[in-house]
């Protein structure tokens, strides 16, 4: 059962990112603010749900949200200062577009860089935990989710409409196969010795 809020009196935003383990394509992350005692009964960590109701979801956020914003960080970006610098510039992004100040931050995961001052919780699994967490999850992954079908059309080798950038078997079959692309992340290790498939919901 998802809470509504952690402190019951602050406002607070929940943030989250998508495309932190993938090999090609930006890290995106998202924060959202939603109205206090908000509910939803569909509501969940995007990786509980399948894409239609991600995408039902993310419209039922957008209009219900007080608000909402996305960050993006692209490849040459992660490969400039690593994903894990990049996954909190990405969620700074995102909270700088917020248009209601935050007096608290959920963060999913357990660790963050602090931001403007702004006070922070990071929360293991928040994103099952606090409907903000996962609200900003279905955002980040849907709008990670279009920018890797729009990439596919310049790149279908790789399968990214499918795989999303991810390091599954197909994806680095396409890297041995046709090299890599403007999209890849350079500072990752592309091509392990032995080729596995990456077991996360994509």
């Amino acid at each position: 059962m998802l809470c509504a809020s952690f402190t019951g009196e602050k406002v607070e935003a929940g943030c989250d990112e998508a495309g932190r383990g993938c090999l090609a394509g930006p890290v995106v992350a998202s924060a959202v603010i939603l109205p206090e005692d908000y509910e939803h009964p569909l509501l969940n960590d995007s990786k509980q749900l399948t894409p239609e109701e991600r995408e039902y979801l993310k419209l039922e956020i957008h209009r219900d949200a007080i608000a909402w914003a996305v960050g993006v960080v692209d490849n040459h970006r992660i490969d400039e200062i690593n994903i894990l610098n990049a996954s909190y510039q990405a969620m700074h992004m995102a909270i700088d577009q917020l248009n209601c100040n935050p007096e608290l931050l959920l963060i999913d995961g357990n660790r963050y860089k602090p931001h403007n001052e702004i006070p922070f919780e990071c929360m293991i699994k928040g994103d099952g935990r606090f409907y903000a967490i996962a609200a900003a999850s279905i955002l980040a992954k849907t709008h990670r989710d279009d920018l890797m079908r729009k990439m596919h059309e310049e790149f279908p080798m790789y399968g990214w409409k499918n795989n999303k950038g991810y390091p599954t078997v197909q994806h680095r079959q396409a890297i041995r196969e046709f090299g890599t692309t403007c999209y890849h992340r350079k500072s990752f290790q592309l091509l392990p010795p032995q080729l596995s498939l990456f077991d996360e919901k994509v």
